[in-house]
């Protein structure tokens, strides 16, 4: 098994390889990959994509945004959810509100250009929070942190 690693926004590096990943990286991306389903199974009913009548690039999209969960831990992972993000952002801007804020955060790179100051402060608190339960071995829940960080607590 080919092991990826990857830089937090804090610098703390971290596994994409499922054989590495402790418990709160794994509940980290099975949260993502979870809204990365919503978000898919939202806009298939939206157009472009409802249409019988697809273009190329559309279905293109959706073969990719497909093939991104079916792949979690692919080598190109990142990189790909970013184009795809971002793709979003440039050809599809009306589904930008269906698009989960966390997706943009949890892929990063160019994706982060679409997201003020302070709404990336906030990710990079939840962040730091999961990285030093971690290392502190204390119980911590991503989806908990997440609701008290952003007031739905």
């Amino acid at each position: 098994m080919k092991v990826r690693k990857s830089t937090t926004r804090s610098g703390r590096s971290m596994s994409i390889s499922s054989s590495e990943q402790s418990i709160y990286d794994q509940e980290y991306y099975i949260y993502h990959l979870e809204l990365l389903a919503a978000f898919s199974a939202q806009i298939q009913s939206l157009p472009p994509f409802n249409s019988e009548h697809q273009s190329e690039d559309d279905q293109e999209f959706l073969a990719a945004l497909a093939e991104l969960q079916q792949q979690p831990q692919g080598i190109n992972y990142l990189e790909l959810g970013q184009v795809l993000m971002c793709r979003v952002v440039g050809s599809y801007p009306h589904l930008m509100p269906l698009l989960y804020r966390d997706l943009l955060w949890f892929f990063g790179g160019d994706c982060l250009h679409f997201m003020p100051d302070e709404e990336i402060a906030v990710f990079q608190r939840l962040d730091e929070q999961r990285e030093e339960a971690k290392e502190q071995r204390v119980p911590f829940s991503y989806k908990e942190a997440r609701a008290k960080s952003m007031g739905l607590h």
